[in-house]
C-alpha cells in the first residue's frame, strides 16, 4: 500500500509523483515538500501503529525528492570542470539505481504475495495409496524375454562403419611453415592485410592457418595488428625481427 497525496498539481500514491516528476510531466517546483512531509506527519499521529513498509517508501521516495529539487535549485554547471560534472552525473546514475531498485522490490514484493494467495489454494496429499491401487503397479519387465536381451546387448556392442575419407584432401600447410613465410615475406611489404596474404588461399582452412601464423607473430612480437571496425580487414605490420622471439615450439596444424 502507498501513501496517497494531495497537492494542486497531483494526487494519488506517493510513488507515482515520484515516476511522472522524472519523466517531467509534473512540475517539481510547484510541489510542496514540506506540506506533503507535514500532511503525512499527521496521518501517522492519526494512525494507530505504524505500518513500516509504508513508512519506508515514504521516507526513501521523500529523500529522492528533496535531492532532486535541491539539484534543480542549483545554478548552472556547465563552467564546472570534468571531474566535478563526472561527480554530479555519478550521484545522479545513483540516485536512478536507487529508485529502480526500490521498484524491483516492490514488484518482487508484489509477485511473491500473488505467488502465496495461489498456494493457499492448493492442498498436498498428505495420505498414501489406497490398498485397492497397491497391486496395480506396471511390471517393467513383462514380455522382456532373454533373447531381447541378447539382441540388445548385440545392437549396442557392434562396431560402428568406418566413414570413408578418401574425397577429403588432406591439409598441406602448417603453421610453422606459414611463419616461417610470412617472416621472409613480411620484411619486404612492410605492411599488408591478411586479406591480401590469404588471396591464392585453396579454402578457408589455409585462412585459418594464415591467421593463426600472424597470431603467432603478434605474440612474439615482431608484428603489429590493426582493425579499424569489428569484422573490418586486419592490417599487419612488420615492426622487425626480434632476437628473443622463439619459433621453435610452435605446434604444426593437424587438420
Amino acid at each position: 500500500m502507498s501513501y496517497e497525496v494531495d497537492t494542486p498539481v497531483f494526487a494519488g500514491p506517493f510513488d507515482l509523483l515520484l515516476h511522472l516528476i522524472l519523466q517531467d510531466e509534473v512540475d517539481l517546483y510547484q510541489v510542496s515538500l514540506g506540506g506533503i512531509i507535514e500532511a503525512y506527519l499527521a496521518e501517522i499521529q492519526r494512525m494507530e501503529g505504524v505500518n513500516l513498509a509504508v513508512a519506508t517508501e515514504f521516507l526513501l521516495i521523500a529523500a529522492t525528492l528533496i535531492e532532486l529539487k535541491s539539484r534543480r535549485l542549483l545554478p548552472d554547471t556547465s563552467d564546472l570542470d570534468l571531474e566535478e560534472e563526472l561527480a554530479l552525473w555519478e550521484e545522479r546514475d545513483l540516485l536512478l539505481a536507487r529508485l529502480l531498485e526500490c521498484k524491483t522490490f516492490k514488484d518482487a514484493s508484489q509477485a511473491l504475495k500473488a505467488l502465496s494467495n495461489d498456494a493457499s489454494l492448493s492442498f498436498p496429499r498428505i495420505v498414501g495409496m489406497e490398498d485397492q491401487f497397491l497391486g496395480l503397479m506396471p511390471d517393467l519387465l513383462e514380455g522382456v524375454t532373454p533373447n531381447a536381451i541378447n539382441q540388445a546387448y548385440l545392437r549396442a556392442t557392434a562396431p560402428k562403419p568406418q566413414l570413408d575419407l578418401f574425397h577429403v584432401t588432406p591439409v598441406k600447410l602448417t603453421v610453422a611453415e606459414t611463419v616461417e613465410s610470412l617472416i621472409e615475406e613480411l620484411p619486404i611489404l612492410g605492411k599488408t592485410t591478411l586479406k591480401h596474404l590469404t588471396k591464392s588461399s585453396a579454402d578457408r582452412v589455409e585462412v585459418v592457418i594464415y591467421f593463426l601464423a600472424v597470431l603467432e607473430l603478434y605474440k612474439q612480437g615482431v608484428v603489429d595488428l590493426t582493425q579499424i571496425k569489428t569484422f573490418g580487414d586486419l592490417t599487419i605490420s612488420w615492426l622487425g625481427f626480434d632476437e628473443d622471439a622463439d619459433f621453435a615450439n610452435i605446434n604444426t596444424y593437424e587438420g
